[in-house]
């Protein structure tokens, strides 16, 4: 049986508030339909599936878009009204340079209010041709979005082809951005490619406070979702006090933080260095006058007719067999394939710098002092040493180590001093606390590293426990360096609580002997013998009070720093192992 309006059930509109971020004023209301409440249709999913062709489908979306713009007449709401349509719907309206949709939408709304909503109900079909299509809507004066990107037909090709002035984040990538650096780093993705467009981002599904501070502090223009309003057939003109307190709010969101490998983007081809290359057959008397002319030469790779690598021979030990009385007799003329690695390691031009790594591992020694033959399509490219490998994984490793700290993965001093400089820039008050451990160094020098490793592991995990993750942001600056930056009100509370707890558990990961003795002998850093009591927490916390936050816009993050360390070295000579020093007071001894 086709289907027909007259059978529909009533319907009515619920509108839903999109807030801006920035300003917590409203940017507009999404309008969705629903069927009676209680029934059968009381979801738009099981009334759209009445609907059992393209014809009724074009036929329910309009009379549902009349529906809405009915009922929006009828409200006095600021901002925008975002209406769905499917892309087989907007391809029918915009047929004949839009004329279906401007009647459809008549004088109920000015075109600049109305913003179109791409919506996944069909197939968008070809990107090209849609775009085409769309360009209508602006001749017509609406803006529009594209729903749900992330997933579904929303992909990169159709926000290239289309450049809509909105794109709506579907909530599977923001729900729980708050504590996921992946989700996180997506939507900066977004953030950027929409700035480069010119069009904004709207976060849909936020559902919790935390979620709204992070995508308020990435950037984007709006945010819909339960945390912000329900959809209500009379939504309120303005957001609620809990989003404007959060939207308002000078505290900063903490960011979740990736841990760095520094692995990706480093291949065999980086390390690649142009050798010449030999047949079989080649004489070592040859490949020893190809050493003695190119100095440099590390090695070279023997290889098949079609450049098919077969074996390598490294110029330290061929130098070293010739250096061996009647050598150059008994093997100058042989071919040089005799005296050769025949197992070299081999690499692709693309093969990542961790995978070569494993793999070299677990070969025999003499691979990373060979070096590797590195191939393009299994055919001959060039070499690599194991030295340039060594450099390679050495320079990565501290570059993330920069970023995060290798035994208890906390961020490290880039992010620490990213999130120094987002703090003031928001003007927010804080307290800087850098910790530091008293007598680590005789612990860790009669323990061994282990257990100093241990204990570090320790004080981050005590430390992380005496923040709040929403608002303090907790660093390892290196060694038995912590960096916590406050915005909790609380903060004395759990600075003395993870002092109380650190040197409890300090004092019990030593011997019961030591323990008894009250401390162990060991030397100090002059090499001297002397007594160290058990390893306690110190720390020194500078207050940033809003007023000293305005000067700091240039190396901000330095003299916040240098605040800190100085005031751990008064916690360090406090009884109580904490001194509370405020910024003021030390800005006139800081270097400028």
């Amino acid at each position: 049986m086709p289907f027909q309006l007259s059978s529909l059930p009533p319907l009515h509109a619920v509108f839903q508030p999109i807030v801006q971020a920035e300003s917590a004023e409203m940017l507009g209301y999404e309008a969705l339909i629903r069927g009676p409440a209680g029934s059968p249709y009381a979801s738009p999913e099981a009334l759209f599936q009445l609907a059992q062709n393209p014809a009724g489908t074009i036929a329910l979306e309009m009379h549902a878009a009349r529906t809405a713009l009915a009922a929006w007449g009828a409200l006095d709401l600021p901002g925008k009204l975002f209406l769905n349509f499917s892309p087989l719907t907007l391809r029918h309206l915009l047929a004949g340079r839009g004329n279906g949709l401007s009647m459809l939408i008549g004088a109920g709304i000015s075109p600049t209010r109305l913003v179109v909503e791409v919506t996944e109900q069909t197939p968008i079909g070809d990107a090209a041709s849609f775009g085409q299509a769309m360009a209508v809507l602006r001749e017509l004066g609406m803006q529009y979005a594209l729903d749900d990107f992330g997933t579904g037909h929303a992909n990169l090709d159709l926000l290239a082809q289309l450049s809509p002035q909105f794109v709506k984040i579907d909530k599977s990538l923001i729900r729980g951005i708050a504590s996921c650096s992946r989700r996180l780093e997506i939507l900066r993705g977004v953030l950027r490619m929409m700035g480069a467009f010119g069009g904004r981002v709207i976060a849909e599904g936020v559902e919790d406070e935390e979620e709204l501070a992070v995508v308020r502090d990435l950037g984007v223009a709006g945010a819909q979702g339960y945390y912000l309003g329900r959809p209500e057939t009379e939504p309120p003109a303005q957001a609620g006090m809990h989003v404007r307190r959060v939207l308002t709010s000078r505290q900063i969101a903490v960011f979740p933080q990736m841990v760095r490998s520094g692995w990706s983007g480093i291949t065999a081809g980086r390390l690649l260095r142009a050798a010449p290359a030999v047949l079989p057959g080649t004489a070592n008397d040859d490949v020893l006058r190809a050493f003695q002319s190119q100095p440099e030469l590390q090695a070279v790779a023997i290889v098949s007719e079609d450049q098919k690598p077969l074996a390598i021979i490294n110029r330290q030990s061929f130098m070293d067999r010739y250096a061996a009385p009647f050598h150059r007799e008994l093997y100058g003329k042989k071919a040089c394939i005799t005296l050769a690695n025949r197992e070299p390691a081999c690499f692709d031009l693309h093969a990542g710098l961790e995978t070569m790594t494993q793999i070299l591992a677990g070969e025999n020694p003499r691979s990373l002092a060979d070096g590797f033959v590195i191939t393009s399509q299994g055919r001959y490219m060039g070499l690599g040493t194991g030295a340039d490998l060594v450099r390679a994984i050495t320079e990565i490793r501290m570059e993330a180590a920069r970023y995060a700290n290798p035994l208890t993965f906390l961020p490290g001093n880039i992010p620490l001093n990213q999130h120094i400089d987002r703090l003031i820039e928001a003007g927010n008050a804080f307290c800087a606390c850098y910790v530091d451990l008293n007598h680590f160094k005789s612990y860790n020098d009669k323990y061994g590293y282990w257990e100093g490793d241990e204990m570090l592991k320790g004080a981050a995990a005590i430390l992380t426990e005496a923040c709040d993750p929403a608002r303090d942001f907790l660093g390892h600056v290196g060694g038995d360096d912590f960096l916590v930056l406050y915005q909790s009100a609380d903060w004395s509370v759990r600075v003395g609580a993870a002092i109380r707890r650190f040197n409890d558990a300090a004092r019990d990961m030593y011997t019961p002997a030591d323990r008894a003795a009250g401390g162990i002998h060991a030397e100090d850093r002059n090499g001297q013998p002397a007594f160290f009591p058990p390893v306690s927490m110190a720390a020194g916390v500078v207050r940033v009070e809003a007023e000293a936050v305005s000067g700091l816009r240039r190396a901000g993050s330095q003299r916040i720093g240098a605040a800190a360390a100085a005031a751990k070295h008064e916690a360090k000579r406090a009884a109580n192992g904490l001194a509370v020093l405020d910024f003021r007071a030390l800005a006139g001894r800081l270097p400028a």
